[in-house]
């Protein structure tokens, strides 16, 4: 019998694993942009989706249009401007953007809609209503809405970061519905504790917030240490 030895043998070289990131249609891009620069910042690989109803949203808040044909460029400027819509306020590493792979929404057919797919999880933020319900519901409208269900199915993280107010019974029950699915809920709710004196301090806490429930590291904001009046101190 032939024996094969196993030490000759090359090692298969470790697959790309990245993050997904779904952008949906709320209000909220600087929190969608302070999560891809602490998933950049962190080392980690990010598969992008950006929704039709996202890229308006996108373009009233920053006036950056989002294009499939010149996505890299135009996701450039949106990672280099601050939550108080000035441009230049980040630095952007093309090196970084390297680890960046864009998929277009109407792409079913795109790596993450399949669970052979290899990722480390998805986060959406933000998360509209209608995203919540779709992903609720496993209507798989989009690919972002696909690239969820498959998340769940295959067991991965999922957190959804939803950014709506007020939430009728009916998001309620979807949200419900994601929590025993296997998702983290995790509502856009900034905190103050942590001695926020500029709005990206508050994007930058909700970030922060899902990129602990993902169990990415960063320094985004200034953690609870049991001590009060800590966050009113110079950090």
């Amino acid at each position: 019998m032939e024996q094969v030895n196993v030490h000759s043998q090359r090692e298969a070289p470790r697959p790309r694993t990245p993050w997904v990131v779904g952008v949906s249609g709320a209000s909220g891009t600087p929190y969608a942009a302070a999560v891809l620069r602490g998933l950049l910042a962190a080392g980690e690989s990010v598969d992008l989706v950006v929704s039709r109803a996202s890229r308006l949203t996108l373009l009233d808040e920053t006036g950056i249009a989002f294009r499939d044909a010149h996505w890299r460029e135009d996701l450039a400027a949106w990672l280099a401007r601050g939550a108080d819509g000035k441009p230049g306020t980040f630095g952007v590493d093309e090196a970084s953007l390297e680890r960046v792979r864009h998929w277009s929404a109407g792409d079913l057919g795109a790596g993450p809609s399949s669970g052979s797919y290899p990722v480390r999880g998805m986060l959406i933020v933000p998360a509209s209503t209608a995203c919540v319900a779709g992903v609720a519901l496993g209507l798989s409208k989009d690919l972002l809405q696909r690239a969820a269900s498959v998340t769940l199915k295959e067991r991965r993280p999922l957190v959804v970061a939803v950014r709506e107010t007020p939430l009728n019974g009916q998001t309620l029950r979807h949200l419900v519905a994601l929590d025993e699915a296997g998702a983290v809920v995790l509502p856009a709710s900034p905190a103050f504790y942590a001695g926020a004196t500029h709005i990206q301090d508050l994007v930058d806490f909700v970030a922060g917030r899902v990129l602990d429930a993902a169990g990415v590291p960063h320094g985004l904001y200034r953690r609870w240490e049991g001590e009060l009046g800590g966050g009113s101190r110079p950090g």
